[in-house]
């Protein structure tokens, strides 16, 4: 499972993943599993389900993870269980597939899932994507320019806390309005301004809950600041 701020290239990662291990990648649309009649929407779900299956290996995409369920919890007093029941098709799945199927779910905001849908076993790992560095936003606007055809030795502007998709519509302003992107760059406001708040409310609960995409491991505190506990090594006494 992949989880950032909107905007920082999830969903264009895991459409390029196939591509990359020569799979074909599968968008998975719970939304078009619903139907009108009685028993219609379990019998969607399995012949989604099937026809993965038989398209193995493959990737399967599930973006937006987190909406697409998001009436599982309230299912018995909305839709007669309908969903309830879809989900837990799904999780069965999950748990139990054993065909060569790298399933991979995109998310802005995993407290809203179930905790047994990210369990061990069902999801080898949960990884945190923060918002791109330097280096990063560098290589971006290079992608971009050249997608664009623009003057890739024009200044810049201050692109500090921007996401892909923000460096990209400036690139796309600039070139629709045949202005500089220093002027294109006054019509763009990043989310991380717009949602400050929840932003940092995701850094903080992928501390040390989830793995860092950047660096590798745990993501840490911000600066690396301890966390206050002392590791105590094996024939070491504890001062507890």
């Amino acid at each position: 499972m992949l989880l950032s701020p909107p905007g920082c290239g999830k969903s264009q990662f895991a459409k390029c993943l196939g591509n990359e291990t020569g799979r074909p990648t599968l968008i998975f649309d719970v939304g078009a599993l619903y139907g009108s009649l009685v028993g219609q929407t379990e019998q969607n779900i399995r012949r989604a389900i099937q026809t993965i299956e038989a398209m193995a290996p493959c990737v399967v995409l599930i973006d937006e993870v987190e909406k697409a369920l998001a009436g599982a919890g309230s299912s018995g007093q909305t839709d007669s269980g309908v969903s309830a029941r879809l989900f837990g098709t799904l999780l069965s799945w999950m748990n139990d597939r054993t065909s060569d199927v790298f399933l991979l779910t995109t998310c802005n905001d995993i407290r809203k899932l179930p905790p047994e849908f990210s369990r061990s076993e069902r999801v080898d790992g949960v990884w945190f994507l923060d918002l791109p560095g330097s280096k990063q936003r560098q290589a971006i606007w290079q992608i971009y320019l050249d997608l664009f055809e623009l003057d890739a030795d024009q200044p810049r502007p201050n692109d500090e806390g921007w996401t892909g998709a923000e460096i990209r519509a400036c690139c796309r302003l600039a070139a629709l309005l045949d202005v500089p992107l220093s002027q294109a760059a006054q019509n763009v406001v990043p989310v991380a301004r717009t949602a400050s708040e929840s932003v940092e409310r995701l850094r903080t609960w992928a501390t040390g809950r989830c793995l860092d995409a950047d660096r590798g491991g745990v993501v840490r505190p911000a600066g690396g600041k301890s966390t206050g506990r002392r590791r105590v090594r094996r024939g070491e006494p504890s001062n507890n």
